[in-house]
């Protein structure tokens, strides 16, 4: 498949995750997962669904792995993000994250071949929380609250051309303002705020607005796969990761 990969595998500096702590490593990628360092089995996934390779990786080392190559870094994800995809990254691409080592080929394709069907510059990955909570139902999991349908994100996004970029740009200042909600409300738009927290918004009403607002087509991709919204972001959630591929994932 001619779909380049972004791989974001950075982590704050200074900052000593828990995670890395308890397994005495120094980078999150490599937090073994039953005995097998996280970032391989994004990498495995990968190659099982035929993505264009080398595969980039920002904020780690890719002497790591032969599959990889490397892509430059800046703060935050969102600043990493944006300086790999403008550092010689051909389009389309996707772009993933090294802590989810659920991930699987199966929802790579169906997330590409719907991105890809949607016409749309820029893509996000959710799995609804109608198809997570009876999975999971003991698991806590972070939902947008839409008033159609509660989605959980699963870190994976489609940038079809450099349009995509604009977005990438949003969230770099989206995340410099998160600790200012009230600047992060005017940035978005108050009256789209208000309708979220009232629970009013629906989630194409979302994405008809970031497409608005950014001057391109963005869409939201639901995956009906719980396991495509877990990631590795606490001591919980490697635990629960752990039994579902002791288990087997389908």
């Amino acid at each position: 498949m001619s779909v380049s990969v972004l791989i974001l595998a950075g982590q704050r500096e200074g900052v000593v995750d828990p995670l890395c702590a308890a397994a005495g490593v120094e980078r999150k990628a490599i937090i073994p997962i039953n005995g097998k360092p996280m970032i391989n089995y994004v990498l495995d996934a990968l190659n099982a669904a035929k993505l264009k390779t080398p595969f980039h990786v920002s904020g780690f080392d890719a002497q790591y792995d032969a599959r990889l190559t490397q892509s430059p870094s800046a703060p935050g994800p969102a600043g990493s993000a944006y300086a790999a995809l403008t550092g010689g990254i051909s389009y389309p691409c996707l772009v993933t994250t090294c802590d989810h080592p659920l991930l699987t080929a199966k929802m790579i394709e169906i997330f590409i071949s719907k991105a890809q069907e949607s016409g749309a510059d820029f893509c996000v990955g959710l799995a609804p929380k109608s198809v997570i909570a009876p999975a999971y139902p003991d698991t806590q999991r972070t939902y947008w609250k839409f008033c159609d349908t509660p989605v959980s994100g699963c870190n994976l996004f489609y940038m079809a051309n450099e349009k995509g970029l604009a977005v990438i740009e949003f969230w770099k200042e989206a995340q410099h303002l998160r600790k200012q909600p009230l600047k992060l409300a005017r940035t978005i738009a108050w009256g789209l705020v208000f309708k979220y927290l009232f629970g009013r918004l629906s989630l194409d009403e979302a994405f008809a607005y970031v497409s608005r607002r950014l001057n391109i087509v963005a869409k939201p991709v639901l995956i009906p796969i719980a396991e495509a919204a877990i990631d590795v972001d606490k001591p919980s959630d490697k635990a629960l990761v752990e039994r579902i591929l002791n288990k087997g994932l389908t």
